[in-house]
């Protein structure tokens, strides 16, 4: 994206966005990420279906290896050219595993997970890049720094709160969601009307209480 606009939209969050700038210091493993989890999902499940939302430079696209793999992008990566909205209205094919890292704002990445829901076989995986943000900025919903995950944590809020969704948060690469058709095994009771209202605040004091954290060592537990 332009400096400009970064530097412009920076602007208009510390003006307008939430009055909160502490950061959570992540100890990320630079060694575990999304391709290695990727791939290792896919080894351990033996799945043979894979979609992919949000290619860009096919950092992650160009590294799964599976029978067969369908990635899209409305401006470049992946194999079709188009958004995940027009894909998912005509689409007629069921996945094993689904990648989802499209727009980073709530309303783009709940349609995402509700689509793929539809299209997700029943012992199949999604998985949500970018659930960890380290400050309000790297959240807002307007981009204004190059690392920019978005409120795609508000999503995985809404989603803990659901019966028949069962979510976690691998601790790794900015935080990726996991999600699975099966029931809630521990369920966030959270009395709020609307998820895109929570804070950054909220977040800082609660993240490890809201995105039901677990390492990659646990996965063994989860499937």
């Amino acid at each position: 994206m332009n400096n400009l606009i970064l530097k412009i939209n920076k602007i208009y969050n510390y003006i307008f966005g939430e009055k909160f700038y502490k950061k959570i210091n992540y100890d990320f493993d630079n060694n575990l990420t999304r391709s290695l989890i990727v791939n290792n999902i896919i080894d351990r499940k033996k799945y043979e279906t894979y979609l992919e939302i949000g290619c860009d430079k096919n950092i992650l696209f160009n590294s799964v290896k599976i029978k067969k793999k369908i990635g899209i992008d409305p401006v470049s990566g992946g194999n079709l050219r188009m958004t995940s909205d027009s894909f998912f209205k005509n689409n007629q094919n069921k996945f094993d595993l689904i990648f989802i890292d499209g727009l980073h704002q709530y309303e783009q990445v709940k349609r995402d997970v509700y689509n793929s829901l539809k299209f997700l076989n029943d012992h199949g995986v999604i998985l949500l890049h970018d659930c960890m943000p380290s400050s309000f900025m790297r959240q807002a919903p307007k981009r204004s720094s190059n690392i920019w995950n978005g409120d795609v944590w508000r999503n995985i809020v809404e989603l803990r709160t659901l019966d028949q969704i069962d979510t976690y948060t691998i601790y790794a690469d900015h935080g990726i969601g996991l999600i699975l058709k099966r029931k809630n095994r521990n369920k966030l009771l959270l009395n709020i009307k609307s998820f895109k209202k929570l804070k950054f605040k909220d977040y800082y004091k609660n993240y490890k209480l809201f995105l039901n954290i677990v390492h990659f060592e646990d996965l063994d537990q989860l499937f």
